[in-house]
């Protein structure tokens, strides 16, 4: 058949297959096809294959594709990325969708790391981490051995830990391996905080003393409290120690000098907490900058105002309740913007700009959770048998790991929070180190640390 006269044809063909039903263009369709050869039938297949199954991904343009790859879930992503090279190559390619999925799981994001492919690996890495907590298998335990009597007094930085024992001495120990970097022979200790050159005990012996690691010398005795010092603080831009004491009373020293400055009076129970921290919000009552005190007992949290003057006023006492009965954990919590501790009516926090209670969250059975560490997106709470992670997004409780029978102390002092920026946001570098470590029964330190990364 002519060209000409084919073409006039399969016009005339064409009109009269539109105008049939469903059912007729079937049974066409079925007739031409038992009529074909086997040229025709690769052909028939070749092209039903490009018509039926038409890569979508691979035809829209790429910033319409990213706008649909947002609407799926993290998962659903990882399967699409199975179905073709090209699929996993535009949907890795994606940023927004992976660090989104990435903060939706609690982690930091540093948005000038525009890299697609870091933030799928990084999510990758985040879906692994956060499986582990949920099946309770993000940590591993070991423990530190030295110390001849109760260890009452732990302190945590950078990797070390100092500890405080009735057996007069003080150590610090480098967490990562397990050895006793500094042993001193010291008081009895009942608080403890150190830097590179110096280490600070307050004693039940009613005193403060000021020690040097390199000779273990003491360099400044700090007298004049009538009960046992059960916490302490300190600045060398201040150049000033803070002391909180089982004589009702916060004590001001000149850190250098050895000398009292002033002895802050309301307390009217043992002060067990004291915190030094500059403000970091303004209000009618401080600027950014300020240093601010806060000192804790077992019902009230009093601010003041250390860096104006040395006879400050209290500017406010904070409370959570007028019951006598319901008493304040001994942990406190105080990053310059919010105050936050733990009671048996659950965890409270405060506005540091405004005094206002912002929240109180109440997981179940709270009266014998207490608070050891708050951040922006987790809060790190333990009781007598398990180490708690909240998600305060959702104030859920995440992950639990077990703890053994420590040594019970109502004033705190004898367990602390490790390493704290994971609480921010975990970023798949500072999930490592120190979690949590407590004194036992037996005198040893027994250490939570983050288990590596599978």
């Amino acid at each position: 058949m002519e060209k000409k006269d084919f073409e006039a044809w399969l016009d005339n063909i064409s009109i009269a297959f539109l105008s049939l039903t469903d059912l007729q263009k079937n049974e066409t369709l079925d007739h031409l096809i038992s009529l074909s050869g086997a040229v025709q039938l690769r052909h028939l297949s070749n092209n039903l294959e490009i018509l039926l199954k038409r890569d979508f991904l691979k035809l829209l343009p790429l910033e319409l594709s990213f706008y649909l790859l947002k609407w799926l879930d993290p998962q659903t992503l990882l399967t699409c990325c199975l179905v073709s090279k090209q699929w996993n190559k535009v949907i890795s390619a994606c940023t927004e969708v992976w660090q989104t999925a990435c903060k939706n799981l609690g982690w930091q994001i540093d948005d000038s790391v525009q890299d697609p492919l870091h933030w799928k690996k990084v999510y990758l890495k985040a879906i692994l981490r956060m499986k582990q907590l949920t099946d309770h298998e993000a940590f591993e335990t070991s423990s530190l051995i030295g110390h001849s009597a109760r260890v009452y007094a732990l302190y945590y930085k950078d990797g070390l830990l100092c500890t405080g024992s009735d057996d007069l001495s003080a150590k610090l120990w480098d967490v990562s391996t397990g050895q006793c970097i500094y042993g001193i022979q010291t008081h009895t200790c009942a608080a403890v905080k150190f830097d590179e050159q110096k280490l600070v005990t307050g004693s039940f012996d009613n005193t403060v003393a000021c020690w040097e690691w390199s000779s273990g010398a003491k360099t400044q005795h700090f007298r004049g409290h009538t009960g046992a010092v059960f916490s302490v603080d300190y600045n060398d831009e201040l150049d000033i120690l803070v002391s909180g004491s089982a004589d009702f009373t916060v004590k001001v020293w000149a850190l250098s000098a050895g000398t009292c400055l002033n002895t802050l009076t309301g307390h009217t129970e043992w002060v067990t907490k004291v915190v030094l921290q500059k403000c970091k919000v303004k209000s009618l009552m401080h600027s950014p900058g300020d240093y601010i005190l806060l000192s804790a007992d077992k019902y009230e949290i009093k601010i003041w105002p250390i860096g104006r003057e040395i006879n400050c006023k209290c500017l406010r006492t904070l409370s959570v309740s007028e019951d006598r009965s319901i008493s304040l954990q001994p942990r406190l919590h105080f990053d310059g913007k919010y105050i936050v501790c733990s009671s048996a009516l659950g965890l409270y926090q405060w506005d540091f700009a405004s005094y206002d209670i912002l929240r109180v969250i109440k997981p179940p059975d709270f009266s014998n959770v207490s608070l050891l560490g708050f951040g922006e997106i987790f809060a790190l709470l333990f009781d007598n048998r398990y180490l708690y992670i909240m998600d305060l997004r959702t104030e859920k409780l995440i992950s639990r790991w077990p703890l053994p029978e420590y040594r019970k102390s109502k004033r705190g002092s004898s367990f602390l929070a490790g390493e704290m920026s994971w609480l921010n946001g975990l970023n798949g570098q500072n999930d490592t180190g120190l979690v949590f470590a407590t004194s036992m029964p037996d005198h040893s330190i027994h250490l939570v640390l983050w288990k590596e990364h599978g």
